[in-house]
């Protein structure tokens, strides 16, 4: 983009149409595109086609649903800029299930507009991320006064994301003819203040495990056999307990073997977005801070590996106690993984820390569904079009702009290994939308300053031409 009179007419056109993207996301919302729910499959094709139908309406000459054993994909082209890269941009459409008893803005599909907000299920994570890049493209359109991108553009919006993008390896196998790339701009990340907002250089990767642990052969009363019996919530909660050291640092044998020391560089401008405990712990809504020795917080939770237990269930969760001993407790397990670590080596040192660790008086089974792991990635900080995307969040945001990383995982490194291109990250989001919790909301400026981020980023890439990398 050069010069301010463009950039004012993408403001201007965000602006004038900020109410229509609104309305648009309070009406994609309230299609319930429940990821992992059978009941919800229907609700996955309507969104699936709803994204379609707005993309159409858009200008994309090439819009089509391409479709898993799981939930449908939207797949969009507008290729008519000869010479100039190629970009694929990256999302999902599928949301976590949400329980309506607990929102207290308004039930998660019945979303609602409050001060600056709009309160629903997906509306941050990650369908308000899809519709500030569909308003980019709009604004870019009709700023530039061209009848294409300045760039080629394919969009590719999954509905597994949520369950760990299941079968996405084989869609992008399916129609590897489809996704090639020079660029991949992944918008499922988060920005760290609306009023710091910082370049996304890299995402953990993600490693789930359930353990399930047997004691008795079925539950026992209590009184019977107390004291002698196996108890397998004990022994999961016994096993969880040794999962960090006193330092904080995870206890699976040769864990940090491979973790690779992060970039000063990248420390350095880490430490230099505004950070306050107090702050953090009012957005986060932690309540407390923990987590590896030696580390600043925001260098735990972007830099650092992590491991935690996401769900326990054993006995009677719900009504009243039957006061027997549970023959089987389960957990869930997740841990986040850095550059240098891969899903293959962090489940084989789980499978031998459990087994190394479990008592013999139980029987257990540990399942690692390695398939669905994601490996890390982090961009080239020289990588021309990070520059370039550094650019246009200056100008869409109106301030200075930092780096910072996400630690949440993501199909990152499949992309990147599948189209051998490098990954750009942009999201709209912000850690205090509750992202997966109870009134999960999105802030409308920053929809409407992302739109104008991708509206300013596009023609700056087509200045790099296809040597992005």
């Amino acid at each position: 983009m050069t010069g301010t009179d463009t950039a004012s007419d993408v403001h201007r056109y965000v602006a004038d149409h900020i109410d229509e993207l609104v309305d648009h996301l309070i009406g994609w919302v309230r299609l319930r595109s429940v990821a992992g729910l059978p009941e919800h499959d229907p609700d996955l094709r309507r969104s699936a086609n709803w994204l379609a139908g707005v993309l159409r309406d858009t200008g994309f000459p090439t819009v089509e649903l391409w479709d898993t054993e799981g939930a449908p994909a939207v797949y969009a082209e507008w290729c008519e800029a000869p010479g100039a890269p190629t970009v694929l941009v990256y999302s999902h459409h599928d949301v976590r299930a949400a329980k309506d008893e607990t929102w207290g803005h308004a039930p998660p599909f019945e979303p609602a507009l409050r001060d600056g907000r709009i309160y629903g299920r997906g509306t941050s994570d990650a369908k308000g991320q899809i519709l500030a890049h569909v308003w980019g493209l709009r604004a870019h359109l009709a700023s530039s006064g061209r009848d294409a991108p300045a760039i080629n553009l394919r969009f590719l919006v999954e509905g597994e994301e949520e369950q760990g993008s299941t079968h996405l390896a084989d869609l992008l196998e399916r129609h590897s003819d489809r996704i090639g790339a020079d660029l991949v701009v992944l918008s499922d990340t988060l920005l760290w203040r609306a009023d710091a907002p910082a370049v996304c250089t890299g995402l953990r990767g993600m490693v789930s495990a359930q353990l399930e642990v047997r004691g008795p052969q079925r539950d026992v009363h209590s009184g019977a056999v107390s004291g002698p019996a196996p108890n397998p919530v004990i022994e999961v909660a016994r096993l969880i307990g040794q999962l960090h050291d006193e330092h904080g640092r995870i206890t699976l044998p040769g864990f940090y073997d491979d973790v690779l020391a992060p970039q000063e560089e990248e420390r350095a401008a880490i430490a230099a977005l505004p950070y306050s405990d107090e702050d953090w712990l009012a957005r986060s809504e932690t309540s407390s801070i923990g987590g590896e020795e030696g580390y600043t917080v925001l260098e735990r939770l972007w830099l650092r590996p992590a491991a935690e237990v996401l769900t326990i269930i054993a006995g009677d969760p719900a009504g009243p106690a039957r006061g027997a001993i549970p023959s089987l407790a389960r957990a869930d397990i997740s841990i986040r993984t850095v550059p240098g670590q891969s899903v293959a080596r962090v489940a084989d040192q789980l499978r031998l820390w459990v087994k190394e660790r479990i008592s013999d008086r139980v029987d257990y089974e540990l399942t690692i569904p390695e398939e669905s792991g994601q490996e890390p990635y982090s961009t080239p900080l020289d990588l021309p079009a990070l520059a370039a995307l550094r650019e246009a969040m200056a100008e869409g945001f109106g301030r200075d702009v930092g780096l910072m990383r996400n630690a949440g995982g993501s199909p990152a490194s499949l992309l990147h290994d599948v189209t051998d291109a490098p990954i750009l990250f942009f999201g709209t989001g912000l850690p205090e939308d509750n992202w997966h919790d109870s009134d999960e909301s999105v802030r409308i400026d920053m929809l409407k300053a992302g739109a104008a981020t991708l509206a300013c980023l596009w023609p700056r890439l087509a200045a790099l031409g296809t040597d992005n990398g």
